[in-house]
């Protein structure tokens, strides 16, 4: 099998897991990366073994080596970047959000359902085996009609007011941070597990942490800041939020999100009650899936092969008692998109489970009117249906 040629733009926390799904796969080349300048790309390409630094991304999409292209850059970049990539007739694989506002994701989307090449966002959560084992379940019936789906997205790498991140810029993340940032996941996967829409929020948002004490120069995410001159800065962007849910197959919701929780990590939990059972997941424990009864003992079913149906399965690449987790995740999402992509990219070709730009277009409806309705004041916001054309201001049907 021939080798695909990728090459990757923003080499910052994210980018070296990226890197190393790819290089999971066996069958796609590395050809380089691109970042803020030539020397910046020269570093991180040496740090992550990889061969070639461009001047900048016009150069590197200007390569014919390379077919597909992982945007990488923080999310003000977003725009700018994946139309250039798309234009140029490349394979895009983004990371979330699609874009930096609901304006240009919409642009984003049209422009990739037109280019004819695949386009995928980075929702890797969607790609955990008991994940699709619990979105098989739900599609065959086995919760009954549903009732309530709810749960949480909770981190606490923002408690410390000396922390600081491009991701609280709102020129560079969006208006948004704690929603736009991890809710955003919550939500896809939400809505990718049961099938369902959400059609309307009620969402209140808060800034816990309100002023935070910026060192003089940038550091990565995630990283500890030396200690260095400070200035304050003060932040306009949630850290926290609450929302409740309705969907579109009459379940109602509510999730909860924060990063300035002492003690949450990476805690991802999503729980969803029907007629007939319940199931529960969590990111941190990925390879069990609870399983809730009413009128006999409760289940836990461990990830493995053997057990899982047929449409997760694939998603499971060791045998039971071999823990997989985030990583492997990603590598199923990785190669969900380079299998698209072998196959021309075209909607018939998309494996089920993968997230393309209308994904993340549909996403960026949903997190705009929980902004919206925070906004109002606390009230219900109906979410726009991405199915049909944005109506013009002014004009009534």
């Amino acid at each position: 099998m021939k080798a695909l040629g990728m090459a990757l733009v923003g080499p910052g926390f994210i980018a070296a897991h990226h890197i190393d799904a790819v290089r999971r796969l066996g069958n796609v080349e590395v050809v380089g990366l691109a970042g803020s300048s030539l020397a910046s790309a020269q570093k991180r390409a040496r740090e992550l073994g990889v061969g070639h630094a461009y001047t900048d991304y016009h150069e590197l999409l200007a390569d014919p080596a390379v077919q597909v292209v992982h945007n990488t850059t923080p999310n003000h970049l977003h725009r700018e970047i994946s139309l250039a990539a798309l234009r140029a007739g490349k394979h895009v694989i983004s990371d979330k959000p699609l874009a930096s506002n609901l304006q240009e994701s919409r642009e984003l989307h049209e422009a990739a359902r037109d280019a004819g090449v695949a386009h995928v966002v980075t929702f890797n959560y969607r790609s955990h085996a008991l994940v699709q084992q619990a979105r098989a379940m739900i599609a065959k019936g086995k919760l009954g009609a549903p009732v309530f789906v709810h749960g949480c997205y909770l981190q606490d790498w923002l408690t410390d007011d000396t922390t600081y991140s491009w991701r609280l810029d709102p020129k560079r993340g969006g208006a948004s941070s704690a929603l736009g940032d991890i809710g955003s996941h919550w939500c896809d996967l939400a809505e990718h597990v049961t099938g369902a829409r959400i059609t309307a929020v009620l969402a209140d948002l808060y800034t816990a942490v309100p002023v935070r004490h910026v060192a003089a120069a940038p550091t990565r995410a995630f990283a500890k800041a030396k200690a260095a001159p400070r200035r304050d800065v003060k932040i306009t962007s949630e850290d926290t939020a609450s929302v409740l849910l309705r969907f579109d197959n009459g379940a109602r919701g509510c999730v909860t999100v924060g990063q300035v929780l002492p003690g949450h990590k990476n805690d991802l939990r999503l729980e969803v009650n029907g007629r007939l059972a319940s199931l529960a997941w969590r990111q941190e424990n990925p390879n069990e899936l609870w399983i809730g009864h009413h009128d006999r003992a409760n289940a836990v079913l461990s990830r493995d092969p053997a057990l899982l149906d047929s449409a997760a399965r694939g998603y499971a690449h060791l045998p039971a008692g071999h823990p997989e987790a985030w990583s492997d995740a990603f590598r199923n999402l990785i190669a969900d998109a380079y299998a698209w992509i072998r196959k021309g990219g075209t909607p018939q070709t998309k494996p089920a489970a993968l997230p393309t730009f209308a994904d993340g277009y549909r996403n960026a409806l949903v997190i705009d009117a929980m902004l919206k309705s925070h906004a109002a004041g606390g009230a219900w916001q109906n979410v726009e249906d991405d199915r049909e054309p944005p109506r013009k201001r002014g004009v009534r049907k």
